[in-house]
């Protein structure tokens, strides 16, 4: 049997919301779930390491690759760019690796027409009372910026109905292993296993 391509995740949320700590969580539970690093204009975080947490670019060399049609997505976010490279994405589904990108609700629609069969999950806080203490005691953003990414995660939870699936993450254990079992039950999709089940016959 051939090897079967790997599956491509698309993992959104509100700034806040935890979605990053849920997945370092899967990647660490499954080897075969690998997470693209995208393309950003904004600066590092304190901690951030260039290449494993973002790519950082310049606008300039952003708007190149742009121009040169290298990204599968990219939007602009709170003033600054995000993109997903589309070679190492390609590789890497090739090779039968889980590619998960995480990208907010723009960037994930651009996905979703670009490759129709890519499985999108949405990751939502337990409240927004809890999201605006999550923000609040990250302690990297300004009162204005706190209050500029709450209005922003109003608008993308009420676009959460376009995405597949949905996870509440009040635990981030429990919302990791929902994260794998969701990856694994969709694999057992009858329209995913259609040359499958063509050799039965």
């Amino acid at each position: 049997m051939s090897k079967r391509r790997g599956l491509l995740v698309v993992f959104s949320g509100p700034s806040g919301s935890g979605k990053g700590t849920v997945l370092k969580e899967a990647l660490k539970k499954c080897e075969n779930l690998q997470l693209s690093v995208s393309v950003t204009t904004r600066a590092p975080r304190q901690g951030e390491v260039d290449g494993v947490d973002y790519i950082f670019y310049s606008k300039e060399k952003f708007k190149e690759l742009i121009s040169q049609d290298g990204f599968l997505e990219w939007a602009c976010f709170c003033e600054n760019y995000y993109g997903t490279p589309k070679a190492q994405i390609e590789a890497q589904l090739s090779e039968g690796k889980d590619v998960v990108l995480e990208i907010e609700v723009q960037g994930a629609m651009k996905v979703k027409e670009e490759c129709p069969d890519a499985v999108l999950i949405f990751n939502l806080p337990p409240s927004m009372e809890e999201l605006k203490k999550r923000l609040i005691g990250r302690q990297t953003d300004a009162p204005e910026i706190i209050e500029k990414r709450l209005q922003t995660a109003v608008w993308e939870i009420s676009q959460a109905d376009k995405y597949d699936y949905i996870i509440v993450n009040a635990e981030v254990e429990k919302a990791a292993d929902t994260l794998l079992c969701t990856i694994e039950g969709e694999k057992c999709n009858v329209n995913r296993n259609k040359n499958l089940l063509a050799t039965y016959k």
